[in-house]
């Protein structure tokens, strides 16, 4: 198989993943996992530093949980492109953008590592937790850096280690137990964390032809309604998710999930019910040089 078959391989199984299973699942959840991740959000909005006037595409931009604030941060004179493989997702974004009357801002359905779009059109290139599914990321990263105008900003938040985040730690070392381990995946494999390490990462943006390369963990919260509500998630999405669907789990086996990470999660519940769960993500940043 040459490389250009298995990347289109990959990609297809991607977008599969998306517009079959992660993507109505997500949409089903939309307001609990935008709460969730919120911490992310306000950072890579903060980091970006989106301006009046300049063109944006967020990549990866789901039902638009940083799109929608990106379009209010350039204004009328600015412009957003959100860019997803995910119809289920980008359909909520289109009932979002039409119920709230949002003039600049576009969903666009297409894989960012193939699109053409059109060259050096991009002040600022922003994803959060939308750039590490790619087949080819070497590829899909000189794209969007093509994309790019001379001096145009990179902004984006991956995942770190599963170790670093509780979330998903808990909930996944309890699926082992009931189902064993999954298959053991290529290295950077396209997934949530493929690019957990930072220096992988830095290679692939100083490669693609961006400088100024700065990449840093950064601490936040996933906040939980609720134990259930988080316990309930566990068992349909993330590595504990995936490895159920993987090993073709029944609905026993995922209640059996939901209930000891139920019982698991008690310890980082507040007096309110409200959970705050440790996580790690990687702030990637650079530019196209001028």
């Amino acid at each position: 198989m040459s490389e250009q078959t298995a990347a289109d391989t990959a990609n297809a199984a991607m977008r599969r993943y998306w517009n079959e299973v992660a993507g109505p699942r997500w949409v089903q959840r939309a307001e609990v996992q935008e709460a969730r991740n919120i911490e992310v959000a306000e950072l890579v909005l903060r980091e970006a530093q989106a301006r009046p006037g300049e063109q944006v595409l967020d990549v990866g931009c789901g039902p638009g949980d940083t799109a929608i604030p990106l379009a209010a941060a350039v204004g009328p004179s600015g412009h957003v492109t959100g860019v997803d493989i995910s119809e289920p997702m980008l359909g909520l974004l289109r009932q979002r953008i039409a119920e709230r009357g949002i003039a600049n801002l576009t969903p666009l359905l297409a894989d960012a590592q193939t699109h053409a779009f059109p060259l050096a059109s991009f002040d600022l290139i922003t994803s959060r937790f939308g750039v590490m599914f790619f087949a080819d990321p070497f590829a899909a990263f000189r794209n969007l850096c093509a994309a790019s105008r001379p001096g145009g900003r990179l902004c984006m938040a991956v995942w770190s280690g599963i170790e670093e985040n509780l979330h998903w730690k808990i909930p996944f070392e309890i699926a082992v137990r009931l189902v064993g381990p999954p298959k053991p995946p290529p290295p950077h494999a396209p997934g949530p964390m493929a690019f957990r390490d930072p220096d992988y990462l830095r290679r692939i943006l100083t490669e693609a032809g961006f400088a100024d390369v700065a990449i840093e963990p950064r601490a936040f919260n996933v906040i939980g309604r609720s134990v259930a509500q988080e316990a309930e998630i566990a068992g349909m999405l993330g590595p504990s998710g995936r490895l159920l669907d993987e090993k073709g789990a029944d609905d026993a086996t995922r209640q059996m999930v939901v209930k000891e990470a139920e019982v698991a999660l008690v310890p980082y519940a507040g007096p309110n019910g409200e959970l705050r769960l440790p996580g790690t993500v990687l702030l990637a940043k650079a530019r196209r040089p001028a």
